[in-house]
Order: structure tokens, then C-alpha cells, then sequence
């Protein structure tokens, strides 16, 4: 069965996931596309192909099997409802939503709808991220019960969306919400969050978070104003990992034994990298899944909780939330 996706949105991240469904063929086709701006939805589907649609309602109308929404945060629990009432599966780009009130409105309609939703939180479908898991099954550290990661970066273009409070924007929900990712992934949900940090200009500008988690213990730090490294590190009570920097498109790890071993994985990515999860994605469907094991609605849950906990932490309501509950 090869999945008819449409792509809502046409910016970099979009780019990059046509580039990876290419490299699926039989298993993927981008059929449609839409943008506000026609003239970028043309010029996208030029370069990647898939018929350009002159409106949401139109593109979801059509005969594709699923959409993948690449548009600001802000955007992402509307257009996930309206599809999957449409009656379109859902691949859908982090964060899924802003917060978990939002995300709860998205799950509740996958469950009345019985359409499959996933969020797009592409380093657990990396070749590297899933021989690290394999390898570890079969030497293992012992369990995982610390994880460390981060990373910050100050080159963004002043008009970006991430510096916009209007649209969800800061560091959390932008990269620390990877974070969330491989602290929930290794160490299960979230009990309790402490955050420091900074805003500026109404988003928050660097934050360092301490979380408690059924399995352990974590320590994420993100940020806009400062140049930080991109490693991660797993612990254990027999050794640690360390993942090479830009962790979230993990390429290589080396294991270090308590013994004095050192064990070396690389696998670099293919293409864009988008085409794990795109692929993974696919095969749900095409097997009549609504959920992925691998990135499943407690994960989402406990990932976007985890950044509630830290915004109120340090302070920060979007404009869109001041008045609400």
C-alpha cells in the first residue's frame, strides 16, 4: 500500500520530509500540497511534486490517505482536528500541540475518530538511536536512570517565528521539547519539573529544567542567546552513553563500560533523515494502527507536561493563553 500524503505548510522542515519520502517509494507518495502563500506551494511542488490546493478544506476533500503538518506551533491542533475529521491519519510536527490542554483536545478526537496521530519526533526512528537501543539490550549499563542533554543557539534570524510569543515561540517548545523526548523515551513519565531561566521580548530565551521521572532522573537545558553544545548522555549503573553532538539526528555514540570498555556506533543517516519516521508512519497505516508503540500518546503527554511545568516555572503565558484557566 503506498500512503497519499498531503503536506500542510512548506517551509524547511516540510523540504526536508519530501526529500525523505523520496527515498520511500512503494511505501510513500506526495500527492498534495497547500500553503497561504501560492506562489511557495507552487514553487514547492515544482521541486517535490504533489498537486497544489488553494485551501485546507480543499486538500483534505481530496483522495490522499494522511497529512503531515510542517506549520507554525500555533497552528498544529487545528489542522490535526480538522483532518483527522476529514478522515485523514495524522503525522503531525513537534510540538503537537502547545500545551497539554491542546493536546488533549487532539487526542480526543483520534480516539472518536479512530484515526492514527502521531507526533513527528524524528530521533527515535534514526538508524544510530535504534542500534544504540539493540546494542544496549545485548551489553547493557544497567537501567538508564540519569539523561542529560541540551543544546542552545544564538544565530536566529531576528523576524523567525521562535522569537514570536504570538506563535508559541522560545527555546522549550522549539528544542527543548527533543529533550522531553529522550528524557521521557529512557526514563518514562515526569513527576515532578524545577526550571530556571530567562525571558526576553516575551519567549523564553534560555531555561535549564531538573525533572523527576518514574525511571530516573533528568537535566535539559535550551536556549536563544547562548552557544551550547549538542551532546547527551545516558546513565546507568554499569556505564553511560555519550551521543555525539546534534544528538536529535543522532549519527554516532560511544558506549563507556565501568570495566574500561569503550564501544563505537556510527551510522549516519541517509537523505534528510525524515524518511524513519516517515516510514514507520506508513507501515501503521498500512497495517490499520492509530497509535505508534515507539512514539505513543504517553509520550507526547509527558513530553508537552513537561514543558507546561517549566513555562509556569519561570513565568511564561503566550498571548493567545492570558484570560484562560
Amino acid at each position: 500500500m503506498t500512503i497519499r500524503f498531503g503536506i500542510i505548510g512548506t517551509g524547511h522542515i516540510a523540504n526536508r520530509f519530501a526529500q525523505g519520502l523520496a527515498l520511500i517509494p512503494g511505501q510513500a507518495q506526495l500527492a498534495a500540497v497547500w500553503n497561504r502563500n501560492q506562489a511557495k506551494a507552487t514553487a514547492f511542488a515544482d521541486q517535490h511534486g504533489g498537486l497544489v490546493h488553494h485551501s485546507v478544506e480543499d486538500l483534505l476533500a481530496s483522495d490522499i490517505d494522511a497529512v503531515y503538518i510542517a506549520t507554525p506551533h500555533t497552528s498544529h491542533v487545528e489542522y490535526s482536528i480538522a483532518a483527522m475529521k476529514a478522515g485523514k491519519a495524522v503525522l503531525c510536527e513537534k510540538p503537537a500541540a502547545t500545551s497539554l490542554a491542546e493536546l488533549e483536545r487532539v487526542l480526543d478526537v483520534a480516539t472518536e475518530t479512530g484515526q492514527l496521530f502521531m507526533e513527528a519526533m524524528k530521533p527515535g526512528f534514526y538508524p544510530l538511536y535504534q542500534a544504540l537501543r539493540e546494542h544496549l539490550l545485548e551489553d547493557p549499563i544497567g537501567p538508564i536512570a540519569f539523561v542529560r542533554c541540551g543544546f542552545a543557539n544564538p544565530n536566529v534570524a531576528p523576524d523567525h517565528a521562535v522569537l514570536k510569543p504570538e506563535m508559541a515561540g522560545g527555546g522549550l517548545l522549539d528544542i527543548g521539547i527533543y529533550g522531553a523526548f529522550l528524557a521521557v523515551d529512557w526514563l518514562g513519565g515526569v513527576q515532578n519539573v524545577q526550571a530556571l531561566g530567562r525571558l526576553n521580548g516575551g519567549v523564553d530565551t534560555f531555561a535549564s529544567i531538573n525533572s523527576q521521572h518514574s525511571g530516573g532522573i533528568s537535566q535539559l537545558y535550551c536556549g536563544l542567546d547562548l552557544a551550547g553544545s549538542g551532546e547527551a548522555m545516558l546513565a546507568g549503573p554499569d556505564g553511560h552513553v555519550v551521543l555525539d553532538e546534534k544528538w536529535w539526528n543522532p549519527t554516532a555514540a560511544t558506549v563507556f563500560y565501568k570495566d574500561g570498555r569503550k564501544v563505537r556506533l556510527e551510522m549516519p543517516p541517509t537523505g534528510s533523515g525524515l524518511q524513519y519516521e516517515a516510514a514507520h508512519f506508513c507501515h501503521l497505516l498500512s497495517t490499520g494502527q492509530s497509535e505508534s508503540p515507539l512514539m505513543p500518546y504517553a509520550h507526547s503527554r509527558a513530553m508537552i507536561a513537561m514543558m507546561d511545568a517549566a513555562r509556569a516555572e519561570l513565568g511564561l503565558v503566550y498571548p493567545f493563553e492570558a484570560g484562560k484557566p
